[in-house]
């Protein structure tokens, strides 16, 4: 039997999802089988579960903004200058590729999205504001990020049909670590009114060496509600006790990793 958007609804309340939440979703719309009306039924039944009160947030990160030739040796290299003129400056209705869900919430009239270059968040709610203004360059998934600032709300993560590598909370619980693995980002920004190059830090990815083991770890500890919701296997976490262990766990293991 299809899901539509009052069985979906009724799935994520059983799962935990409660009026006036505040919730981070990462989504895979293929992972639930056959959805009518798509990813705007999932949207619906996710705003109809926490109500005018609650908040929708996804990430739509633009990964397409990004210098395709970051180590160049020549940046006058006409070749470099072509592929460079060639990535699109990001702007509010750029889509992502993110999935079906960020995308449904970017066509939602209600929305507002963030405007970090690659790592932007979108929501939907009282407190999308608050999530989407004022957002550093640097570290766009650390202190001061978007997922600060839902720590800070005691937000819950929801994960529709996706593992833990695509849990971005996992970034921010690993930028509370001193000595956290890190990356450059590279991406066009205008500044004076000029399209320049800007070169800001942020953690680093995982790339599937930790994550996957942190989430299996936090359920085992009874920090992960899950559920089959379709053919999709769900998950539902609370924000704060989720990433202070993974923060510590983290510590642990890139601890070990530099002892080895």
């Amino acid at each position: 039997m299809a899901l539509d958007t009052p069985r979906l609804r009724a799935e994520f309340q059983a799962l935990g999802l409660r009026r006036g939440a505040v919730v981070m979703v990462h989504s895979s719309l293929s992972a639930f089988g056959q959805v009518e009306g798509g990813a705007r039924a999932v949207l619906d039944a996710l705003l109809g579960c926490v109500g005018d009160s609650g908040t929708v947030a996804v990430p739509t990160f633009t990964p397409q903004v990004a210098d395709p030739a970051p180590y160049a040796r020549d940046p006058f290299d006409p070749e470099v200058e072509r592929a460079r003129r060639a990535v699109p400056d990001f702007h509010d209705a750029l889509p992502t590729p993110m999935g079906a869900l960020p995308n449904a919430v970017l066509a939602h009239p209600g929305r507002l999205r963030g405007g970090h270059p690659q790592a932007s968040v979108a929501a939907i709610g009282p407190h999308a504001r608050a999530l989407t203004e004022g957002r550093p360059l640097a570290y766009a998934l650390g202190a001061g990020s978007a997922f600060a600032r839902l720590y800070e709300l005691g937000a819950h993560i929801l994960l529709l049909g996706v593992g833990h590598n695509r849990n971005s909370f996992l970034h921010y619980a690993e930028s509370l670590v001193p000595h956290h693995r890190r990356k450059l980002r590279r991406f066009p920004y205008p500044i004076g009114g000029r399209r320049v190059w800007v070169e800001v830090p942020d953690v680093g990815d995982d790339n599937g060496t930790f994550f996957p083991r942190l989430g299996a770890e936090a359920r085992a500890a009874g920090l992960v509600r899950t559920r089959t919701i379709g053919a999709a296997p769900c998950a539902l976490m609370e924000s704060v006790p989720f990433t202070d262990h993974a923060a510590g766990r983290l510590a642990e293991l890139l601890a070990q990793r530099r002892a080895a």
